[in-house]
């Protein structure tokens, strides 16, 4: 019996759910010869209302979450990723025209990417909080808390880099709006399946596909949006403009900066979407 073509459909990830874009429109993504590999959802200005709307109504939930909580949530997303590593391997060599062992090195990195922030969500306050020395008869605490809805134009690396801009975002209690790279969207949807299959909640994480220059403005002036990290940006014209975009109602803006995604990352990509809150009390009470 001969069987039917089965060819898979590549959506958007919102809310925990895998719809198509509320426009009909998609895109052809092409393998690193120019062939035709599959149709990509491109997402409109309506889609990614829509997935501030799911991060929002996910933020309480997750933020409220311990620390200690949220990053078991990470690690599991590693566990996940690592089950799965032949079909990302795959995926990469596919997108990039990568040798095996290229692919192999990034999707290794992208594990321990994960790892390694998921370790960090319940010892960043330890680092960055703490008491501060104070002139008078009062303790002061200073402790971190999440930002908020963060958007994030992922770079152009479609596992690590993503991974990579993504994972800090969330191990703090953010939950994001991610545009994936236009020319690599596949591998990020793959990256979602295994989110949405690792406990984190749905909502947390929401990817957008399509064209860069289309969706970023909606963020960057979305008023219910918090913070942008425009890593993902490379014409400085258009980073200019998100950022003036972004100013209207104070989001924090994380600048595009050239990024070896192979190299040990800092703590900067955590602290650059928190907030820190001081808390006076009189001593001796």
């Amino acid at each position: 019996m001969t069987r039917a073509d089965v060819r898979k459909t590549y959506k958007l990830y919102l809310g925990g759910a895998f719809p198509r874009s509320e426009s009909g429109r998609s895109y052809a993504v092409e393998d690193a010869k120019g062939r035709f590999w599959a149709h990509a959802s491109r997402a409109s200005r309506k889609d990614a209302r829509d997935a501030v709307v799911a991060a929002r109504k996910a933020f309480d939930g997750w933020s409220g979450r311990t620390a200690y909580n949220r990053g078991q949530v990470v690690y599991r997303v590693a566990e996940v990723l690592e089950s799965r590593r032949d079909q990302f391997e795959a995926e990469l060599r596919t997108a990039e025209g990568i040798t095996t062992s290229r692919a192999r090195t990034y999707v290794d990195a992208a594990v321990d990417r994960l790892v390694w922030y998921a370790g960090w969500s319940d010892k960043l306050a330890q680092v960055v909080g703490g008491a501060n020395p104070v002139s008078g008869p009062y303790l002061n605490h200073s402790a971190p808390e999440p930002t908020g809805v963060v958007a994030v134009v992922a770079p152009a690396g479609p596992l690590l880099g993503l991974v990579s801009v993504v994972a800090p975002v969330i191990a703090t209690g953010n939950t994001c709006v991610v545009i994936a790279s236009q020319p690599h969207p596949l591998t990020a949807i793959t990256l979602a399946e295994v989110m949405a299959t690792s406990d984190v909640p749905g909502g947390v994480v929401n990817v957008l596909t399509g064209p860069q220059d289309e969706i970023a403005p909606w963020l960057a002036s979305h008023m219910d949006v918090n913070a942008i990290d425009l890593t993902g940006v490379e014409d400085p014209e258009a980073a200019r403009n998100l950022e003036i975009a972004a100013a209207d109602n104070l989001k924090r803006v994380r600048r595009p900066a050239a990024e070896d995604w192979l190299a040990t990352p800092g703590l900067d990509r955590m602290t650059d979407f928190l907030e820190t809150k001081t808390v006076w009390h009189p001593m001796g009470l």
